[in-house]
């Protein structure tokens, strides 16, 4: 039997290779953490960006995209 490596997003393992079984087969398997997620900004930490930018009712945002830059 082969190892299986796969990734956890959204509640679903995603194979990281092709996968030889058959189509909605059922299969049993213990998950082994191998590594950790990146420490990236996740979809919630964006969102809220987001959000503190809607709720600032500042609506050009873009008139200042370069301010930051020297």
């Amino acid at each position: 039997m082969k190892a299986i490596h796969a990734i956890y997003e959204n509640g679903v393992f995603r194979p990281l290779d092709p996968v030889e079984l058959p189509e909605a087969c059922q299969v049993v398997f213990e998950p082994t953490v191998v590594g950790t997620p990146p420490n990236g900004a996740s979809l919630d930490d964006v969102y809220a960006v987001l959000s503190r930018r809607f709720k600032s009712d500042e609506r050009d945002v873009a008139a200042r995209h370069d301010e930051h830059q020297p």
